[in-house]
């Protein structure tokens, strides 16, 4: 029987896991340098007891948003301790931390443990706040994934009100999110009082991307043990799909994984095109796991339908390979419900379920024109077919 000291004992490809983590934040944040001044220079004032505009940061995922933004955040107390200054910065995942009841207990209990117990209210955090910011505090909160606040007027309001309120101190927020147009969604009067600074974050080209994961390698991995080839191919994949570094360091991660397991002494393009393969399958999995039942049932008709696509009555030659109607995908779509004893959605919120998945990619939809059954919706799966339908028959357990 082998023992966990022979299992450590072997040497892998791999010197350093960690750093194959999209959550660890090396020395030297490549390709980003210049956005991440740009933001110091926001932000640096609060060092010295002056008030600061609120920062908004926008891309995809990947673009290295959130990792710029914990270098930032590092620097930031670093200066703090050095200049002994009576400024503070707080990071919160917002998926977490997703009202301002949670946001405000989750800093306040640094400054007043007390409040992490039960049974305080908004107006008690509130006055704790003021109480903070009139010492002279100056507290700036980086509120990732930001859009996924359920009451984020409410959390802009009492922020402005803070500041009204407060003549010495001051509280900013740097907010995160994927969606460019998260403003559009807020009360005019919020956007209003915002006063912020916005920096948009673009994805990374094939050569970025290479340079990214060759960082990696070299912290990494032993010496020699990745070939120059398969950098390329990750880059290029990732290139071609998205820009999205984390991507990229999944198809590293997962090929080191599947030479590692081969015994092999280079990782090579034929390890990145399996793992490529699993990532794939991996991303699918995690977007459907989350989804609803029947937008689940929606993608699993749809799978269905792509994989027995010579048995559908449709209009391939006119429209396109993979195609559907989207009435053909409602009437399939109620087959499967009627056959798992479910009841269909209307048709109506059918649209709805429709244009959320186009929105997450996992579906995309386009429109015929007027020859081919009036002007209507086509619609063409964004995932692996056979895939989704494994992953879905597993979830609910078809």
């Amino acid at each position: 029987m082998v023992s966990f000291e022979e299992i450590l004992a072997r040497e892998g490809l791999v010197k350093n896991p960690d750093v194959l983590s999209p959550h660890y934040v090396p020395e030297n944040l490549l390709y980003r340098e210049d956005l991440i001044e740009t933001i110091m220079k926001e932000l640096a004032p609060a060092l010295k007891g002056k008030k600061i505009k609120n920062v908004f940061v926008y891309g995809k995922t990947g673009t290295g948003k959130t990792t710029s933004l914990k270098f930032i955040m590092q620097k930031f107390l670093e200066a703090k301790e050095r200049l002994k200054t009576r400024a503070n910065m707080f990071y919160m995942n917002c998926r977490i931390y997703n009202s301002r009841y949670r946001i405000f207990q989750n800093f306040l209990k640094v400054y007043f443990p007390e409040v992490d117990k039960p049974g305080y209210g908004l107006s008690h955090f509130y006055e704790k706040l003021i109480e903070l910011l009139k010492r002279g505090e100056r507290i700036i909160l980086i509120l990732d994934e930001v859009d996924a606040i359920k009451d984020i007027d409410e959390l802009i309001y009492t922020l402005t009100r803070s500041n009204d309120d407060s003549k010495e101190g001051g509280l900013s927020i740097v907010g995160i999110s994927n969606k460019l147009g998260f403003k559009s969604e807020l009360d005019p009067r919020t956007r209003s009082s915002l006063y912020e600074k916005e920096v948009i974050f673009f994805p990374y080209d094939a050569k970025q991307l290479r340079g990214i994961i060759l960082q990696r390698v070299k912290l990494g991995f032993k010496s020699g043990a990745v070939a120059d080839n398969a950098l390329s191919l990750i880059a290029a994949i990732t290139a071609q799909e998205n820009g999205d570094a984390r991507y990229a360091l999944k198809l590293l991660q997962n090929a080191a994984d599947i030479a590692e397991k081969e015994g092999a002494e280079l990782l090579e393009e034929k390890h990145v095109e399996l793992a490529r393969r699993q990532a794939e399958f991996d991303i699918a999995a995690e977007a459907l796991k989350n989804l609803p039942l029947h937008q689940q049932l929606i993608v699993y008709a749809l799978a269905k339908m792509s994989i027995n696509k010579a048995k559908v009555k449709t209009l391939f030659e006119e429209v396109g390979d993979g195609y559907f109607f989207s009435g053909d995908l409602y009437n399939y779509y109620t087959k499967v419900c009627r056959a798992l004893r479910k009841k269909p959605k209307s048709a109506r919120s059918y649209r709805d379920y429709i244009n959320e998945l186009d929105n997450l990619g996992l579906i995309s939809t386009t429109y015929t024109s007027k020859g081919i059954r009036g002007h209507t919706r086509l619609i063409k799966i964004g995932v692996n077919a056979e895939d989704a339908t494994t992953i879905i028959e597993k979830q609910i357990g078809i």
